[in-house]
């Protein structure tokens, strides 16, 4: 028996569901050899340091900012519920998604389906974290020590820059960029998922 048809069972029965997350989807990204240039512009892409706090320019746009965080605030709730880690994660995610010129609303589908916003979730195949990074970046583009990348800044810029750097080896093309960064290129399965996750985290008229 399965353990969702368990779970059914007991519910149907009055005893208390627990609910499980759904297991890490990621983990089979291919360490492929990289030009020196490009090794060279990732690895300072990553290395910059810098606060994940936003800046506007006008007053408009700090408002769409601050409509859109109340908004992916509340919707993430359920997941996350206490308030001030919710929102660093979504201050952080806004802030690395923008900074490597990705929509927010897709980075932020793409954790869901990657690892349901478990900060420590770990793939079969050893990826990490929110946006499940193979620990192999860490030694090709970064200082080596796959640990970090549990630290929530440096797994949303990892995630962020390697997406970012799959849709410019694919020519822009997302769904076959979203299919390299999950090993499944060409398939359908898990862009499409990304895109339906996506539209969940859209909000109108916001940042």
């Amino acid at each position: 028996m399965t353990l969702a048809r368990r779970a059914l069972l007991l519910g149907a029965a009055g005893a208390p569901v627990l609910w499980l997350p759904p297991p890490a989807r990621a983990g089979a990204q291919v360490e492929e050899p990289l030009a020196d240039s490009v090794r060279t512009a990732l690895s300072a892409a990553v290395a910059e340091s810098a606060p994940p706090k936003p800046s506007f320019d006008t007053m408009e746009a700090r408002l769409a900012y601050l409509r859109w965080l109340g908004a992916a605030s509340e919707r993430l709730k359920r997941r996350k519920a206490e308030h001030h880690t919710r929102v660093e994660f979504l201050e952080t995610l806004w802030y690395e998604s923008r900074r490597a010129g990705l929509e927010t609303a897709l980075v932020l589908g793409l954790v869901q389906v990657e690892s349901g916003f478990r900060k420590y979730a770990i793939s079969s195949a050893g990826a990490r974290g929110y946006m499940q990074v193979m620990p192999f970046w860490t030694r090709v583009i970064g200082d080596g020590d796959p640990s970090r990348l549990f630290h929530l800044q440096t797994n949303l810029r990892f995630g962020c820059t390697i997406l970012r750097h799959y849709l410019e080896r694919e020519k822009g093309d997302l769904f076959l960029a979203l299919g390299r960064y999950n090993g499944s290129r060409g398939r359908a399965e898990y862009p499409n998922l990304v895109f339906g996750a996506r539209r969940q985290w859209r909000v109108e008229g916001a940042g």
